[in-house]
């Protein structure tokens, strides 16, 4: 009956044991969680943060730009120079794509010259 009871005390004591480090383990786990928890809201937060700097510096830039594109400080002059001719080749590209637009509009024929048309629409008439 000894070593029973040796055995019973040897194997509480082993799950006692057992029980404190799962327990031990479960509070580090639970700590490590809140900790990258926490460490993801700071990054989102930086991010969004960072999201609106860059934002906002779109928009200072933009109005700058609107007061002081014909009379700009010398530090930014190449930069409103080089918006205004961005600024004029999509109005340029724009422009030609009304051209084309129109072009299409008034040939709905996909074919590029008058003949294609014609022939097309002599055949279907004739064929009729």
């Amino acid at each position: 009956m000894a070593n029973y009871d040796d055995f019973r005390k040897k194997a509480k004591n082993a799950f006692d044991t057992l029980a404190d480090v799962s327990v031990e383990a479960y509070k580090l786990a639970e700590e490590k969680a809140k900790i990258l928890a926490k460490k993801a809201k700071l990054n989102a937060g930086i991010a969004n943060e960072r999201a609106t700097i860059r934002r906002l510096n779109v928009e200072i830039g933009a109005t700058y730009y609107k007061l002081h594109k014909d009379n700009p400080e010398e530090a930014l002059q190449t930069q409103c120079e080089d918006v205004t001719a961005a600024y004029e080749r999509i109005a340029a590209k724009q422009r030609e794509l009304e051209d084309l637009k129109s072009a299409t509009a008034s040939n709905p024929c996909e074919c590029t010259g008058e003949e294609c048309c014609t022939e097309d629409t002599q055949s279907e008439t004739t064929q009729d």
